[in-house]
C-alpha cells in the first residue's frame, strides 16, 4: 500500500513543492484555464455554462434516450449478463453515497440514507467487499451510512480508512490512506474565505470536507450563479495548489495532486490483494462527474463495470445505467440473493 501512494504521489513535489514563481503561473494557468476563472467577463460565463451542464435539469443530449440506453443499458434489464461476465471472479463492490444511495436534496446535511437501503448495503458487505467512495468528508458519510464493516474513501478517495469491524475481507486494520495531508491548513483557510465570500448569495452552502471544500449552490438562484462563480474566482485564483472540479450543482476545490475516485478503487483493489489480478470483477456504482475517473480506470483496464445512475443521458464511461437510487438498491438486492442462492451467504 505504501508502494501504491508513493507511485501515485510522486509528481505532487514536482506540481505543489518548492517550485519557482515561473512554475506556478504555469500550474495555475493550466488548471484555472480549464475552469475559466483566470478572467472575468465571457470565461465567467463558459463556467456558468459548464454549472449548468452538470444539472439534471439542463442536461441535454444529442442522442436520443433510447439511443443512450442502447449504448448504457439498465443494469436490471441486463443483470443476467452482468453476472455471466463475472463468473468465477470476486465482485469487489465501490459506491458513491449522494445520488447513488441517498437522493440528491437541497440541503446536503439531510442527504439521509433509508433504512431499508442500509440493511441492503450491510448485507452486501456480508457478500462482497465493499466501499463508499464519496466527495464528502469521511467522517460525514460514515455518519449518514452507520456501517462499520465497510470500506470508506472519502474527500473524493483522498482519505481511505477499512472496516472497524465485522468485515471477513479486512485484511488490515491500520489500513488508512490520506495523500493530501499537507494541503489541510490551506483547505480550513479556503473554507473560511468561501464562506465569507459567498454569504452574500443566497441559498449558497459551502462544506469542509477536510481535503476539499464544496460549493453547492443547488439552492441558489440561476440568475445568480455568474455572481457565485465570480466570488469562488476571486479566492481560488490566489491558490494555484488548487483546483476546482464540478458535480451535480457543487463545485468541488481540490489539492492538485494526482489522485482521484480512479486512485482510490485502485488502492482498495491493491489493499484486498487483488492489484493486477484476472478474478477480481470491481463494480462502480456512481451518479457524478467525479465518478467518471473510477469508471474510466475499469473501462481502461477492461475489468469489472461501471454503473451511471442518471435519469438522463450523459457522456460517460460507464458501460451500465440506473435512473434512480430506489433502482440501485433493487439491483445490490438481487446481487445479494444471486450470491445468498448461489453460496450460501
Amino acid at each position: 500500500m505504501v508502494r501504491f501512494v508513493e507511485e501515485n504521489t510522486k509528481h505532487m513535489e514536482e506540481e505543489t513543492g518548492n517550485i519557482s514563481n515561473t512554475d506556478v503561473t504555469t500550474v495555475k494557468k493550466k488548471v484555472l484555464q480549464d475552469l475559466s476563472i483566470n478572467n472575468g467577463g465571457g470565461l465567467i460565463n463558459s463556467w456558468v455554462d459548464s454549472m449548468r451542464a452538470c444539472s439534471p435539469t439542463h442536461l441535454k443530449s444529442l442522442m436520443k434516450q433510447s439511443s443512450w440506453l442502447t449504448e448504457h443499458p439498465s443494469a436490471l434489464d441486463m443483470f443476467e449478463e452482468i453476472l455471466h461476465v463475472s463468473e468465477g471472479k470476486q465482485i469487489v463492490m465501490f459506491l458513491d453515497y449522494d445520488g447513488t444511495l441517498s437522493p440528491i436534496v437541497d440541503d446536503p446535511d439531510r442527504a439521509f440514507m433509508s433504512n431499508k437501503m442500509r440493511r441492503t448495503v450491510r448485507k452486501l458487505a456480508i457478500c462482497f467487499p465493499t466501499a463508499i467512495v464519496s466527495g464528502r468528508c469521511r467522517e460525514k458519510v460514515y455518519n449518514f451510512v452507520k456501517l462499520t464493516e465497510l470500506y470508506y474513501a472519502g474527500s473524493h478517495g483522498m482519505d481511505i480508512k477499512g472496516p472497524a469491524q465485522g468485515s471477513k475481507y479486512k485484511e488490515d486494520k491500520s489500513l488508512l490512506c490520506q495523500p493530501a495531508t499537507e494541503f489541510l491548513p490551506m483547505i480550513d483557510e479556503v473554507y473560511q474565505k468561501l464562506v465569507e465570500k459567498t454569504k452574500v448569495t443566497p441559498g449558497a452552502n459551502v462544506e469542509n470536507n477536510k481535503f476539499c471544500a464544496s460549493v453547492h449552490f443547488r439552492r441558489v438562484d440561476e440568475k445568480n450563479w455568474s455572481d457565485l462563480a465570480n466570488q469562488v474566482r476571486s479566492v481560488i485564483k490566489e491558490y494555484p495548489k488548487l483546483r476546482i472540479t464540478e458535480g451535480r450543482k457543487v463545485l468541488e476545490i481540490r489539492p492538485i495532486i494526482k489522485w482521484d475516485k480512479g486512485k482510490a478503487l485502485e488502492f482498495l483493489l491493491e489493499s484486498l490483494g487483488y492489484a493486477n489480478c484476472t478474478d477480481v470483477f470491481p463494480i462502480y456504482i456512481g451518479d457524478d462527474r467525479t465518478d467518471e475517473d473510477a469508471f474510466k480506470i475499469l473501462r481502461d483496464k477492461r475489468q469489472g463495470l461501471g454503473i451511471l445512475v442518471s435519469k438522463f443521458p450523459k457522456e460517460t464511461n460507464a458501460s451500465y445505467s440506473l435512473q434512480e437510487p430506489d433502482e440501485v438498491m433493487d439491483f445490490l438486492q438481487r446481487l445479494v440473493e444471486w450470491k445468498q442462492l448461489r453460496f450460501g451467504a
